[in-house]
């Protein structure tokens, strides 16, 4: 919807323009909201549990992730708090050249179980397209109208804006919108309101200072602090964090898998030699496991592990009888809500 008020003396003028917004439901451009937003994540911890679950299948959860799920994205509660949950899903599309396009969605949620902030970033291929179809699809189990008016103001934006960096604002009665197409589209709720987003990753990982050490003598260069990226030139991998003071938060890291006469010629030890000992106790070898079946099979994966959010990008290339050439991008851990990367 375009707002355009006739012309007025400058005091009058701009009264009118916020009388008429308000009756028409129209916004004025806005720069994007903060993104996290302003405090959310400064608190003292709450009650965090980062013990990630499937996503609930009732309730406001549910009605929101259902409807992804059944395209085949991966849903789960990722953390939760005193205050409010946070659920975290992505899809990954593979294209003709097999590579992995990924697009995530953010939810959360209030002690309420009422819909508070949302996140759909834009994904790598077909960004506005892609963001449409996963936010008219979620929000449009608990908002009526709101799919609607998302795919009018999301196309009649892309048609008409032809200036990158653009973006576009609106207000329903149900929440807040912004959509830019670096953003994507962010849709703060009006009727709810979590104080202290859930920060947790202790029950998954270790801290980066603690890793550090091991990273080193598997290869990898890695100067903590302040370095969060670390890359082991030799077999072209690499180990990327995100933290929240020195709490690991999420891990992504590449390697390669080679099978020969049916043994792993490219053992786990050689980039870790002491294992994932940037993982808990408690998860360690749950997630190993998994993780060395993908190499055995050049598989990927995306599920929950221990309590653990694991996602597996397997690459494999040309392979003779029961020998198997892979690389593999994996990421342990859920990002926080409104961070990145994705």
């Amino acid at each position: 919807m375009t707002c355009v008020p006739r012309s007025f003396p400058s005091l009058a003028r701009t009264l009118a323009i916020i009388g008429l917004l308000a009756l028409t439901g129209c916004t004025l451009p806005a720069g994007p909201p903060p993104m996290p937003p302003t405090g959310v994540y400064d608190h003292d911890t709450a009650g965090e549990n980062s013990r990630a679950e499937p996503a609930p299948g009732s309730g406001t959860s549910g009605a929101l992730t259902r409807p992804l799920t059944a395209a085949g994205w991966f849903c789960a509660q990722a953390r939760s708090n005193a205050d409010g949950r946070a659920l975290w899903c992505r899809i990954g599309r593979r294209d003709a050249s097999d590579t992995v396009s990924a697009q995530a969605a953010h939810f959360l949620l209030d002690s309420r179980d009422r819909l508070a902030w949302a996140w759909f970033p834009p994904a790598d291929q077909d960004a506005a397209g892609h963001v449409t179809a996963a936010a008219t699809s979620a929000l449009g189990t608990i908002w009526t109208g709101a799919p609607e008016r998302i795919r009018q103001e999301i196309d009649d934006h892309t048609r008409e804006t032809h200036e990158i960096p653009s973006a576009v604002a609106w207000r329903d009665e149900h929440a807040d919108y912004h959509f830019s197409d670096l953003d994507g589209l962010i849709v703060t709720a009006g009727d709810a309101a979590v104080r202290r987003w859930p920060s947790g990753g202790e029950h998954y990982a270790t801290t980066m200072s603690s890793a550090v050490r091991d990273l080193l003598a598997g290869g990898y260069d890695c100067h903590y602090p302040p370095q969060t990226n670390c890359n082991r030139v030799q077999s072209n991998g690499y180990f990327e964090v995100t933290l929240r003071e020195d709490q690991i938060i999420t891990a992504r890291f590449g390697i390669g898998s080679l099978i020969e006469a049916g043994r792993q010629r490219h053992p786990l030890s050689q980039e870790f030699p002491h294992g994932l000992t940037f993982l808990t106790d408690a998860v360690r070898g749950p997630v190993t496991e998994r993780l060395e079946q993908s190499r055995r099979e050049g598989t990927s994966f995306a599920g929950i592990v221990a309590g653990t959010v694991v996602i597996i990008d397997a690459d494999r290339g040309a392979v003779d009888g029961d020998d198997l050439v892979a690389y593999l991008r994996v990421q342990i851990g859920a990002p926080l809500a409104a961070t990145l990367p994705l």
